[in-house]
């Protein structure tokens, strides 16, 4: 039986948490509606998360990884991640596993009439300045993209493989990626999915992260928007 989804799991010194990846993983691909693999993008982690995932993908072929030479933020793992997937559909979630793979069987039985499907964090385990702040976040970005989403930012996502490739790659692109499925005429769902507070490691992102530098990024999504080319090709020569 021959893959279908394709799960990109951006890292940066998650060395804690790796085997519990793993571990939840291999538990999802038991009962897993649709036959699937993990992608690791190692993003230049200084701890020993690129030994760790090493020795996972040598354990299983339904691990496999990708490494930056150095650190490049989470929107150039996600991009890496999906420009290399080779299956119809590729998805997307944390390696701190706030959000559980078990629930991309949610997102799974949606996709069918969709091009992407993102979870809502419902019942969120996160600080009361973290949920504030993404709350503003969200509501500015809405404001800019009309995209109709109310938590972009939630890790856990399942987008048609074709749709994922032609993303143009900028910084803070994961904060956009509805957004970026509908400007290439796509539809786009979100359905909510399970929040859990962080066991292990350290967050990766502050309040700066979370509402100053999404506001600056919305200027670049309007410009992108104004010069974005769209197409379609109706038939070709080629086999």
């Amino acid at each position: 039986m021959e893959y279908r989804l394709t799960i990109v799991v951006p890292v940066y010194n998650e060395e804690d948490n790796l085997l519990r990846v793993e571990s939840e993983f291999n538990t999802y691909f038991k009962t897993a509606k649709a036959k699937s693999k993990v992608l690791f993008v190692n993003d230049g982690s200084k701890d020993t998360s690129l030994d760790i995932i090493k020795d996972i993908c040598a354990r299983s072929t339904d691990f496999e990884y990708i490494a930056f030479t150095e650190n490049c933020g989470l929107s150039a793992a996600i991009k890496a991640g999906f420009d290399h997937a080779d299956t119809e559909l590729v998805g997307y979630i944390d390696s701190d596993l706030q959000t559980a793979p078990n629930d991309f069987n949610i997102l799974i039985e949606e996709i069918g009439p969709y091009d992407l499907v993102t979870g809502v964090r419902a019942d969120r385990q996160d600080s009361f300045v973290k949920n504030m702040s993404s709350k503003i976040a969200n509501g500015i970005r809405r404001s800019f993209t009309h995209d109709g989403m109310d938590d972009t930012g939630c890790p856990l996502k399942i987008i048609k493989t074709d749709y994922a490739q032609r993303i143009p790659m900028f910084k803070g692109l994961h904060r956009f990626l509805p957004a970026m499925i509908l400007l290439q005429e796509g539809k786009v769902k979100q359905v909510p999915v399970r929040h859990f507070p962080r066991v292990a490691g350290e967050a990766k992102f502050g309040v700066w992260n979370r509402l100053l530098g999404p506001l600056m990024d919305c200027f670049a999504y309007l410009w992108m928007k104004k010069k974005y080319i769209n197409y379609k090709v109706g038939n070709s020569s080629r086999g």
